[in-house]
């Protein structure tokens, strides 16, 4: 198995970052793309210290600055009056303590400065996995169209239902019990919102919404408990007009205005992934969502994949050979990423809680957040 062998399944932001920070050690990787053309889902991400300085590294940070919006604060409200539970500053003092600044992006400007930055050559799109099958060193690849290669590594960077994973590992996806809407407004959308500006949580029983600037729009996430079981293929599902707005009937003018703003989009079911005892095979190693997806209440899924990238490829450019580079990997990324998947998980119950003594011992709580989890960051 050799360095310049690789073969990535996946051109979302992990592939992407990935076949970048090869290049950069001179390490030649293809990319293959089960989509027709480049065209990321979502509606924004928020990009951290910790995912930024791998990005200025790559040489991108410039593209995305122009595009990108930096938060003001982060603040906690109150679900119905609005108040501040807590305010933590962002902006130039974040910068300063972290090394790096805090992005809103629109998920399809990242996309674009990604793929700018790796061009056309060894993309392969239009290219479904269908089936891997190891062969002494080499690993055979058939896709959806009849086509097949080879790779003496295949690296998942796949997502949460990950074909490459099911090679490696039967461990599948956890529904949370809960779900969430996306949206994006613009700001003349909620002219009756506080600190626009903002990172917001705001918090309530059963329910939480969160929203950040990206530019001109500002991007929301709203997330309910429920459905109690999830059924829909894909972990998507249209389901009736009016259920977003429903369920936060009775909440603060601007939350409600917001959700008003726009129609109510597909219902997306919140999973993640039990932590995996291993990562990697003799021919194949996952990355991002497709090795620890996790809960958004952290903003890190994509930090934390683009985090790997950086390691897997700095392992891979370190170690001649390719099974100690994939044993460093692990042992670099597990620890970190499933620390970060348990403290998401854990959040989401945070969020939703009713007011009263429990929620009042979390608002005291949000007021030690820099130095509860700037480990994240750092």
């Amino acid at each position: 198995m050799t360095r310049s062998d690789i073969a990535i399944i996946g051109a979302g932001i992990g592939g992407l970052t990935l076949g970048l920070a090869l290049r950069r050690h001179g390490i030649r990787s293809r990319i293959y793309e089960q989509a027709p053309e480049l065209a990321e889902v979502g509606a924004a991400v928020a990009l951290a210290a910790n995912g930024i300085r791998v990005l200025r590294d790559l040489g991108i940070g410039s593209a995305l600055e122009e595009t990108s919006a930096v938060p003001t604060e982060l603040v906690y409200r109150h679900w119905s009056h609005g108040d501040r539970l807590a305010a933590h500053p962002v902006g130039a003092w974040y910068e300063d303590r972290f090394g790096a600044p805090f992005w809103g992006v629109h998920r399809a400007h990242l996309q674009r400065a990604l793929a700018q930055a790796w061009g056309t050559a060894d993309l392969h799109l239009g290219k479904e996995l269908t089936g891997l099958c190891r062969q002494g060193d080499s690993t055979e690849l058939t896709f959806a169209d009849g086509s097949s290669t080879t790779a003496g590594l295949v690296v998942g960077a796949d997502g949460i239902r990950s074909r490459v994973r099911v090679s490696i590992t039967d461990v599948v996806p956890v529904y949370s019990g809960t779900s969430g809407f996306r949206g994006l407004v613009t700001r003349d959308d909620v002219p009756d919102l506080p600190d626009p500006d903002a990172v917001q949580f705001w918090l309530g029983q059963g329910a939480h919404l969160l929203h950040y600037a990206t530019g001109e729009f500002i991007n929301f996430l709203a997330v309910l408990e429920g459905p109690k079981r999830w059924t829909a293929p894909g972990g998507v599902a249209n389901t009736e007009d009016g259920l977003l707005a429903a369920a936060f009937r009775g909440w603060h003018p601007a939350v409600r205005t917001m959700i008003d703003a726009v129609p109510q989009g597909p219902q997306w079911g919140l999973f993640a992934l039990p932590p995996l005892a291993r990562w990697s095979n003799d021919g194949a190693v996952l990355l991002g969502d497709a090795a620890h997806a996790m809960m958004p209440h952290h903003g890190q899924g994509a930090n934390q994949t683009i985090e790997d990238a950086a390691v897997l490829a700095d392992c891979q450019n370190r170690f001649e050979d390719v099974h100690t580079a994939l044993a460093g990997y692990e042992r670099l990324r597990r620890s970190r990423t499933c620390q970060v998947q348990r403290s998401s998980w854990v959040t989401s119950a945070l969020l939703h809680l009713p007011d009263g003594d429990a929620a009042a011992t979390r608002d005291r709580r949000l007021l030690d957040l820099v130095d509860d989890f700037s480990w994240i960051h750092e």
